[in-house]
């Protein structure tokens, strides 16, 4: 049972590392673009943050669970758990990541923060071509 909520707990940090490069992305890409910070418009990272929040977008517009919460859940089932009864480092960050709001609220502030997103493909473009010297 132990391994279960273990696992469970990993895959709590792993959601949370997940909102956190999406978030964290976005205000790296709002602060690179007007400091011309050269790294934030690298294609890899910019198609990677895009794709991540267009995930989130289609699950929310689609009423699709995120299954990274799916498989928390079964984890603390099998453990014989619920989400309050992980570990502290569990427990704090599902704390983090889940709220008790109407699930329209939700799917609102994705589609915000994605649009948001694709606006700065817009105004901090990433770099298409390969400036490498070698």
């Amino acid at each position: 049972m132990r391994f279960y909520s273990l696992a469970a707990d990993a895959v709590v940090v792993l959601h949370i590392s997940y909102v956190l490069f999406v978030v964290l992305g976005l205000l790296a890409i709002a602060a690179g673009g007007m400091a011309n910070w050269q790294w934030v418009r690298n294609r890899w990272f910019r198609a990677s943050h895009t794709t991540m929040i267009a995930v989130v977008v289609i699950e929310a517009l689609l009423s699709i669970t995120c299954p990274l919460t799916t498989l928390e859940r079964h984890l603390r089932h099998q453990a014989g758990e619920t989400a309050s009864q992980g570990s502290f480092v569990g427990r704090l960050a599902h704390d983090l990541l889940f709220y008790d709001l109407p699930p329209h609220v939700f799917t609102i502030a994705y589609c915000i923060f994605g649009s948001v997103v694709l606006a700065t493909l817009w105004l901090v473009p990433p770099n298409f071509t390969n400036n490498r010297t070698t």
